[in-house]
């Protein structure tokens, strides 16, 4: 199944509205990150932009995903790429100890 980074720009400010959705979008995230369905969720430091590794069969599957998320509304954009390759530390096979 190919893998597709979504590039997320967020709102500069945030609001009350905002706030009370965040413990609803983190429960959706967290039960996509246990279904494999995303693989990565990371939010920068400024909290501006946010990057989501997804699982899926193509570019209007993903966009169906994040459509999902409670917090979407207030995106300001959305990018949806496919990945060519997709590497990490926790894709590879763990580290074999012999102690």
């Amino acid at each position: 199944m190919p893998t597709f980074v979504v590039t997320i720009s967020l709102p500069d400010t945030y609001e009350d509205d905002f706030l009370a959705l965040i413990p609803q979008h983190r429960s959706l995230i967290n039960r996509l990150l246990s279904e494999k369905v995303i693989e990565t969720y990371a939010i920068s430091a400024d909290r501006r932009r946010g990057w989501v590794t997804i699982n899926g069969d193509d570019a209007k599957a993903v966009q169906a995903v994040v459509e999902q998320f409670p917090l979407y509304r207030y995106f300001n954009s959305i990018e949806i790429d496919e990945l060519f390759i997709f590497d990490s530390v926790a894709t590879r096979f763990p580290h074999i100890s012999l102690n």
